[in-house]
Formats: C-alpha cells, structure tokens, sequence
C-alpha cells in the first residue's frame, strides 16, 4: 500500500508547484476520507502526495485539522512554509501538525538565501527534532529531489507546538500602486475583471469571423438530421441538439476558456493574483467572501463549471457564498456573448455598460442580503499578514495552470454540455418547454414585457445562450419579441440570465456539494432575481 504523504500549508506558499516538481505527474481530485474536504491526490509508485487547501482564514486551520485527525500515524506529514514569513508561518501552522511525523520543506528560498542566517535554520532544526529542507518549488535540483524523498522514508514527529528561536527576517516588499489606499482597490478589481472581459471580446471576434462558416458547413448536416424522425431530430438537430449547439462550444465557450486559463496563469504563476486579491480583501468580507474568492468568480465569466470546482480550495465558511456568486452574477462564456448579441440586434450596444453595472451591483446586494454575521465575521480573518512577492512567471508552471482549466472543462463541462443537449432536446420533442413556455407568458406582464419574452427566461434557465435564442430566433416561436423600450431589453436579458442557474451549473453544484445546498441556492437565487428584475422594469419605466 503506497504511503501518503500530505502537504499542509497556507495559500499562494507553492505546495501544488512544489508535488508537481517532485513527481511530474498531474493531480486527480478526490475526497478525503472521513472528510468533506476536496484535495489533490498525486500518485508515483512509491508514494501518494494529498495537497490540502491552502490556509487562507483562521476557519481553514480547522478545516486542516480535522483533515489531519483522519490521516493514518503511519502517513507522513510535509508542512510547507514559505522563507519570507517563517517565524508567522511556524507559529500558524505548527499547532495544526503537533504529533504528527513529517518534515519542514521552505519554499522561496531563492528570494531569502543571502538574508537569512543557515545556523538559525539549524538552531530551529534542532529545537523541533524535525528535518527542515529549503528550496525553489518551482526549479527543484535532482539532489534536492533526492533530500527530500529520503527524509519522507525516516520522518520525525512534530513534538512542540511552538519554537523559541526566531529567523526575525522578513522580505521587504516595495511599496506599489495597490498599496495605495482607495485607488489600488479600484486598479485590482480593475485587473482581476480584465481577463474576464480580454477573454469575452476575443471570443465574440472568433464567432464574428467564423461562426457564419462554422454554421454553413454544418448546415447540410442539420438539414440531413432534421428528416430523420423524432426524437433523433431533436436530440442531434432542431433548436437545441448537440450538432446545432456544436458552433456556440467552438466559437465561444473553448475560446473564452482558453484564453482566460492563459492570462490567469500568468497572474497566478507571478503572484500577482495574491497581491490584488489581499489588497481588496477589506472590501470583500462584507459580503462574506475573502479577497481569493473574487478570484474564482471571476473565473465564471470564462466556464461556471470549472470556477465552481475551484471553490474546493476555498476557506469552509466562504465557499457556498463563492458558488452563490458564480451561479447568480459570473455570465459565462455563453450567456455573455448572447446578451451582447441581443443589445446589437435591437441596436442598443451601449446598454453593455449599465447592464454589467446593474450585474455586480444586484449580485453584491444578494450576498450582503443572504449572508449571516457569523459568516462576514469569519471571512474578515485573514491569516496571511503579509503580501507576496512578484516574480516573472514559470513557463513550465504556465502550462501546468492551463492544463489544469483546459482538462475539467474537457472532463467535466463538456460531458455535461452534451448530457444538457439531450435533456434540452428531449424536453422541446415532448413539447414541455413549449407548455412552459405558454403556462408562464401571463407572468410576463409582471415585469412590465411582453408575453413572448417568456421564450427567453425559460430557455436561459436551461442554457444562457438560450437567452438569445428565444428573443431573437423568429422560428422558435414564430415571433421576434415586441421589444420597444432600454429598459425592457435589460429586464429580459436580466431576468433569464439571472432567475436560475443554467442546468450544467447546476448539476456541477450538486456534484460538488449536495443536491440539498443545490435546492436552497435556486429558491434563493429565484426570489432575489425576482425582485431586482421587477425593480428594474418599474423603477425604469417611471423614470424613463
């Protein structure tokens, strides 16, 4: 039986570089035993190397600790701290590993060499009875490789809790423009929204290009399915098979995809991304989420899918905020392109602004609405004090961070995508979307719309390209939607892009937490997105 070996550490201190260099292998996923807790599972043949969440808010030492309780005597611990905080990080993270056996591994070295005094690295050394091994994650020599895996044969076990000797050295960061109050929190959102928006308006300059020769070639296709008889024709054709949907995966959700994993790499891999992130952190807590988080949400905006399995890393108490927010305000790779396609169809391109505006705003509000004290106390806790440093990014790291995004997107969205079409496509051969569709068009009038926009909302709550689907394809329903007024264009695209999380979202939050959680997310989301829809239509029909 392989032996196990689990890196604690807190965020950003590079334990993923760290295995990745050690093994050269790629992570699986999985549940610790005895736990809820998400870790990846790195696997050689002599070892089994667990990388935990990173520590982030004092609620993740908890959470580290009960993962630690169920972790066999005979595992090994490597508690991972980085050379430019040591005395914080021994005095945060020791108390987590006391009698466990393990090692020290401090990372970052190359940043601390000259500053930090070896004999007091001996000195500590020798007061822990623990081996402390100091190195570069990210370019790992084959003799330290060597050092490392023959101390994992002979681990000693943490007796202390604490140390009396103190390395008194810390990097000394340059002060940069996010340090300065004010407007180094509007730059940080500012950079941590520009892949999101880089990413959207590259792949609308795919489809604009492509899409017209992507959908003719297809079309001899899809004439030749659609004769064939039901529900075949509506399985792979019609409105929403998996052939008639194939050119909306290509054109806008791989490229967005792709394209955000490559700029986010780059923040993640220079350690840019902890600085934003720490620097809006204050903000943040109001709305019980800590500043990482924003990171994951953002990640929506490319594929929800992928976003809501990076909440794993998440702190426990901010996690289910961070999957409200992705399934309530990240418009993905499809509903945002369709809702800028619908403003341009209706010539209304400028309400891209006010209606991205009206997105945060709304999902901010929903947040600071359904989170309770407890959980904007807890998430204000932050346990790294300190901001990283910036370094010029591994291209080997790079490439490993897009793998990671590029393969759950492939093993994990696309399967969906494709279970979601025969689903969607079963649905409108049994006519139920069109029932719905009829049952719900009286409730339209509510919101101040036409009965027709009903199309919209019913199929945006299936798939959020459905937005423009049902508003501006007159053969779905025979009808192009009677839209006359700004603030009825942002009622509609509000109200279907928000009402319900897309059914692949879904099934992924159901995966990754519970169906339960699941349930409880879509009544809330349905009630919030009910009432700023309604405020919305009748706060801009009275005033406009």
């Amino acid at each position: 039986m392989k032996k196990s070996i689990v890196l604690i550490g807190k965020e950003s201190v590079g334990k993923s570089q760290l295995i990745r260099s050690l093994t050269g292998k790629g992570a699986y996923s999985e549940k610790l035993k005895g736990t809820t807790i998400n870790v990846q599972s790195y696997e050689t043949d002599q070892y089994r190397f667990i990388d935990t969440p990173g520590i982030l808010l004092e609620t993740d030492s908890l959470t580290s600790k009960l993962a630690l309780n169920e972790i066999p005597d005979k595992d090994c611990v490597i508690l991972v701290i980085s050379a430019t905080s040591i005395d914080q990080d021994l005095s945060d993270l020791l108390p987590l590993v006391q009698d466990k056996p393990g090692v020290i591994i401090i990372t970052h070295w190359d940043r601390m060499e000259t500053v930090i005094k070896k004999e007091v690295l001996q000195k500590i050394e020798q007061e822990l009875e623990v081996p402390i091994i100091k190195l570069d994650a990210r370019h790992i020599s084959s003799i330290e490789k060597d050092e490392v895996f023959e101390t994992l044969t002979n681990p000693q076990t943490f007796k202390k809790a604490k140390v009396a000797t103190l390395v008194k050295v810390t990097l000394k960061l340059h002060k940069s423009l996010f340090e300065i109050p004010v407007l180094g929190k509007f730059l940080s959102l500012l950079l941590l929204f520009l892949p999101a928006l880089i990413a959207v308006n590259f792949a609308n300059f795919i489809a604009d290009n492509f899409y017209d020769p992507v959908f003719n070639s297809l079309s001899p296709i899809l004439n030749i399915i659609n004769t064939f008889p039901a529900p075949i024709n509506h399985l792979l054709g019609k409105d929403y098979g998996i052939v008639a949907m194939f050119p909306f995966l290509v054109l806008y959700a791989l490229p967005t995809v792709f394209l955000f994993a490559v700029i986010w790499s780059l923040y993640k891999t220079s350690g840019l991304i902890d600085r934003l992130t720490v620097t809006i952190h204050q903000w943040i807590t109001h709305f019980g989420l800590a500043g990482r988080d924003v990171v994951r949400i953002i990640m929506g905006f490319g594929c929800n899918v992928p976003a809501v399995i990076s909440t794993r890393s998440c702190s426990t108490c901010t996690r289910g905020n961070s999957i409200s927010a992705i399934a309530f305000g990240a418009a993905c790779s499809y509903q945002l392109p369709a809702t800028i396609a619908i403003f341009a169809a209706v010539n209304m391109g400028y309400l891209v602004i006010p209606y991205l505006i009206i997105l945060v705003t709304t999902t901010l509000l929903y947040l600071w609405i359904t989170t309770s004290k407890e959980t904007k106390l807890l998430s204000s806790k932050l346990v790294i004090n300190h901001l990283d440093y910036l370094q010029w990014p591994s291209l080997r790291s790079i490439i490993a961070e897009i793998m990671v995004l590029v393969k759950e997107f492939f093993t994990v969205a696309f399967p969906i995508f494709l279970i979601i079409c025969v689903i969607a496509g079963t649905l409108n051969w049994l006519g139920a979307i069109a029932a719905l569709s009829s049952l719900l068009s009286p409730v339209m009038a509510l919101f101040n719309l036409p009965a027709e926009a009903v199309a919209s909302v019913v199929l945006g709550s299936i798939r959020k390209d459905g937005i423009a689907i049902g508003l501006l394809t007159p053969g779905w329903q025979g009808v192009k939607v009677p839209l006359t007024s700004p603030v009825q264009v942002l009622t509609v695209v509000y109200l279907a892009g928000v009402l319900l999380p897309c059914i692949v979202t879904l099934t992924t939050i159901i995966r990754e937490i519970s169906i339960k959680f699941a349930l409880k997310l879509v009544l809330k989301q349905m009630i919030t997105a009910v009432i700023f829809s309604l405020l919305i239509a009748w706060i801009g029909f009275i005033l406009f």
